[in-house]
């Protein structure tokens, strides 16, 4: 397996990689369809963010950001549903938290999808509140923090 940083090029297949993603979880086509704005990397995302992918046999099987705004955000993190239960998901966690203390970031906050919850929980986040949907008006998302020890 190899971290590497995102290509403005693949801005696509990641979101595209995100929606798989998300609809693993048995969401409805209505559900994802009203995601996918949320979902979508574009090329000025991966210019201005810190966009990291995780391939496998030159093959991206997951991605995880950072976006810089008021405090220290993890914005991504997805594995493709074919790798989903095969420990890419801790050995893309390990990349998060190997590429959060090179940009100095002490801690960090995940707006976490509520099946995502149980993965950081196991991860060490800890569940700090409750967050707005950007989606749907009256959904609340758990808001996740995770303190990277040195």
């Amino acid at each position: 397996m190899h971290v590497r940083e995102a290509l403005a090029a693949e801005a696509e297949l990641l979101s595209e990689l995100a929606i798989q993603s998300k609809a693993y979880w048995g969401y409805s086509e209505e559900f994802i369809e009203s995601c996918k704005d949320v979902l979508t990397i574009d090329t000025p995302y991966i210019v201005e963010n810190h966009v990291y992918v995780l391939e496998e046999k030159l093959k991206i099987v997951g991605f995880f950001s950072f976006e810089r705004r008021k405090g220290d955000t993890l914005d991504f993190l997805y594995i493709h549903p074919d790798f989903i239960g095969r420990q890419f998901g801790s050995e893309l966690w390990e990349s998060v938290l190997h590429k959060a203390r090179e940009l100095g970031i002490k801690s960090f906050t995940i707006d976490s999808d509520p099946n995502a919850k149980g993965f950081y929980e196991k991860m060490g986040a800890k569940q700090v509140g409750k967050t707005p949907s950007t989606v749907f008006r009256d959904r609340l998302l758990p808001l996740m923090k995770y303190v990277v020890e040195d």
